[in-house]
């Protein structure tokens, strides 16, 4: 098994595969998932798995799974095997069918799933995991770059957005867990604030490939497809890095890989998908916007005449162009051509923005600027429309000023507004909400509040825990039981019933979630998510362990989700 190195300047490893847009500088090697699953305790280095036999050089055919994760320590990525076996646990319920890899829990759709022909390509797979897939010749510290040196581990490390573009899955490996040095918690957020790890994200997602997925692995029981937006508000520009000088490498791969993306889907469409990120890209990258004169407008969305463009109704229409790439100019011209500022969005589910929800809501969504808010109103767009689940543009407000914006345009305020802010956005927009006199523990009709929303929808946010702990000096009831009505009470037992026919392992999170929420404490929810840090903020404001109208108390919600990093804390009140 002798290494293939290959060079800069041919970007191509000797297999004779050839990157059309990342440099592959070492080879990717992988272990077999047979013999993965049959390893025991913490992960051994490189060289230790390549001694055994148990490493294979990449070749066209192998089907690769990607595993990206954050480490546990500063010397060891997983120093008690925490990751792998939650790893080794999920990929036997992949492969057996007893895990269900479903839709995010927001999306609110049973659309995605694994087909059983990729399940038994899981099976047959190989692991691409960084520890024994890349030489550990060093371990990185602050301030030292191995972008200077020649080893083959800096090789391997300049190889990874490659070595993305190589493999078939996307795995990102997110379970709850206690970093060794620091104490952090590491958990799917701080994955998502770590700059190298938003950058594998991003060559996945930017792919130029059919397939583009990321399966988030909660625990041995729980992983979902990810939610579109939790990539696209985390850009590779702001991440977190170990190494400061790491950022200028990783936003010239984040600049080389929209470029790559958007010259892909000009050539070989889908139109809307060109439009899309052709309008997002200075968000993306965090880049000055730069409003557009009437030809370039139309030249960079291609609409063949302004008044083509106001009549568009497609999912991407100039509407839309305008909104996401924060040009207020061009939404008025539009508007003097009789443009619809309320047309229902379509088409776009799969970048986070879902049918029946408005343009407004798609402003806000994306952090526009206020004045676009503000601009859609003024031509007549409704601050108050509703989507399909009855939620309003409040609800998905993600900055104070969006609020203000809102607000002083009549929008009328939702008792669910503070659990979308909450979920969502930042404590900032949590306490423009309490000022304006939203009521943190929900008014009169409320189904659930704040705290139970943070728990369920809020684990991408990083600032969950400060938004908790403002709703709780706020008085938010930590001890609010959730009480479904209507729609989502018939939802509620429907899942009950699904859960009984084809068992709990066969249900998604949201079905899962709607089949406990009866009756469910904010305690509950957190401990059912398995959010640490949430549930012991609700357990220090005196949070009452009591069990939901089943009779499944945290702790029962907590085991049933293979969360047992909370069983200590949970397990006091067990009855």
């Amino acid at each position: 098994m002798g290494a293939s190195l290959c060079t800069p300047e041919h970007e191509r490893c000797t297999c004779g595969w050839q990157s059309t847009v990342h440099p592959y500088l070492f080879p990717l090697w992988a272990v077999k998932v047979s013999d993965f699953l049959e390893m025991r305790g913490p992960p051994e280095p490189h060289n230790v798995v390549q001694e055994r036999g148990l490493l294979h050089e990449w070749y066209p055919g192998m089907f690769v799974i990607f595993v990206s994760h954050q480490w546990l320590s500063y010397a060891h990525p997983d120093p008690r095997g925490e990751q792998v076996e939650v790893l080794q646990e999920a990929l036997r319920g992949v492969i057996d069918g007893t895990l269900q890899v479903t839709e995010d829990t927001v999306s609110r759709t049973d659309d995605m799933n694994l087909s059983a022909n990729t399940r038994r390509h899981i099976a047959n797979g190989f692991i691409f995991f960084d520890y024994f897939s890349i030489p550990q010749i060093t371990v990185r510290q602050h301030g030292v770059n191995e972008e200077t040196t020649k080893s083959d581990a800096a090789l391997a490390v300049r190889s990874i957005p490659a070595y993305v573009e190589l493999s078939n899955v996307f795995v990102a490996l997110v379970p709850e867990l206690t970093h060794k040095d620091s104490s952090d918690v590491v958990n799917y957020a701080s994955w998502l604030s770590r700059g190298w790890c938003r950058a594998e994200l991003w060559c996945r997602l930017l792919s130029n490939k059919l397939e583009t997925s990321v399966i988030v692995v909660y625990s041995p029981s729980e992983a979902e497809f990810m939610f579109p937006l939790d990539w696209q508000h985390n850009s590779i520009v702001d991440g977190d890095f170990t190494v400061e000088s790491d950022r200028a490498v990783v936003v010239e791969l984040g600049e080389v890989a929209v470029e790559s993306k958007l010259q892909h889907l000009q050539a070989h469409g889908p139109l809307d998908h060109y439009r899309f990120y052709s309008a997002f890209r200075p968000k993306l990258l965090r880049q000055a916007r730069v409003d557009r004169e009437v030809q370039q407008f139309l030249h960079d969305f291609k609409f063949s005449s302004l008044e083509e463009a106001a009549q568009d109704r497609s999912s991407m229409n100039a509407v839309m162009c305008s909104v996401l790439s924060g040009d207020t100019g061009m939404l008025r011209l539009l508007a003097e051509k009789r443009a619809d500022m309320n047309q229902p969005m379509h088409g776009l589910g799969d970048l986070g923005y879902y049918d029946t929800q408005t343009i407004l809501m798609a402003a806000t969504k994306s952090y526009q600027e206020p004045a676009v808010l503000t601009t859609l109103i003024e031509l007549r767009a409704d601050p108050n429309a509703r989507n399909r689940t009855g939620l309003p543009a409040l609800y998905m407000c993600r900055s104070p000023d969006h609020v203000k914006a809102l607000l002083e345009h009549r929008a009328e305020m939702s008792h669910y507004a503070l659990n979308g802010a909450a979920s969502f956005a930042g404590p900032d927009t949590v306490q423009a909400l309490l000022s304006a006199r939203c009521q943190p523990g929900g008014m009169g009709t409320a189904v659930y509040g704040p705290l139970h929303a943070l728990a369920v929808f809020g684990r991408s946010n990083r600032h969950a825990v400060e938004s908790a702990k403002l709703l709780l000096e706020c008085r938010a009831d930590v001890n609010m039981r959730c009480s479904p009505t209507g729609k989502i009470l018939s939802d509620a037992r429907w899942s009950r019933l699904r859960e009984a026919l084809v068992g709990t392992a066969n249900c998604t999170m949201r079905t899962r979630w709607l089949a406990s929420m009866p009756g469910m404490s904010p305690l509950g929810c957190a401990a059912f998510a398995g959010h640490w840090q949430l549930a012991q903020l609700y357990l220090d404001y005196e949070a009452e362990p009591s069990p939901n109208d089943r009779g499944e108390w945290p702790e029962d919600l907590a085991r049933n989700n293979h969360h047992h990093h909370l069983m200590p804390l949970l397990a006091t009140f067990a009855t």
